[in-house]
């Protein structure tokens, strides 16, 4: 009865047994992700109209002037009735991001603005969002715009 139980533990430990060859490396196989789509401040560079609505809402709320120049230095934001106000910008993949401020909201009166901002290039377009912080605190003093930008005539 010894014999056959060792017989039986040796025919399992050679049958559980690794095989001496590996398995074939799938992740040589597998081709790389296409490099992210980049977008160069040249291709927006120039005057845009821009329009901004609420997150939720299709009511322009703001209509103002964007001067997008070929490199991260010299863009301004006009809005109604204002100066042209400087905007900072780097470039991250295909997305250009801005932030301006604070300066005189014309939303809110006598309220200060900083906002901070994403867009991309949709169909000859600059569409993103935009966060504007206003001073004071309060519940709504953090407020997500959507903006759309056009080429000036």
């Amino acid at each position: 009865m010894r014999a056959t139980a060792v017989l039986s533990c040796a025919v399992l430990l050679l049958a559980c047994g690794g095989s001496e060859t590996p398995p074939p490396d799938t992740a040589a196989a597998v081709p790389a992700p296409a490099p992210a789509p980049t977008i160069s401040l040249a291709d927006v560079a120039g005057k845009w109209t821009q329009v901004t609505r609420r997150e939720n809402s299709d009511s322009v709320l703001v209509t103002s002037e964007v001067v997008a120049t070929a490199d991260t230095t010299g863009w301004t934001i006009t809005l109604p009735g204002r100066k042209p106000e400087p905007v900072r910008v780097r470039v991250d993949g295909d997305s250009i991001m801005t932030s301006a401020g604070p300066y005189a909201s014309v939303l809110r009166k006598g309220a200060q603005v900083t906002t901070e901002g994403v867009v991309r290039l949709q169909g000859g377009k600059m569409v993103g969002t935009t966060i504007a912080r206003y001073t004071g605190g309060g519940a709504d003093s953090v407020v997500r715009f959507r903006t759309e930008a056009t080429r000036a005539p």
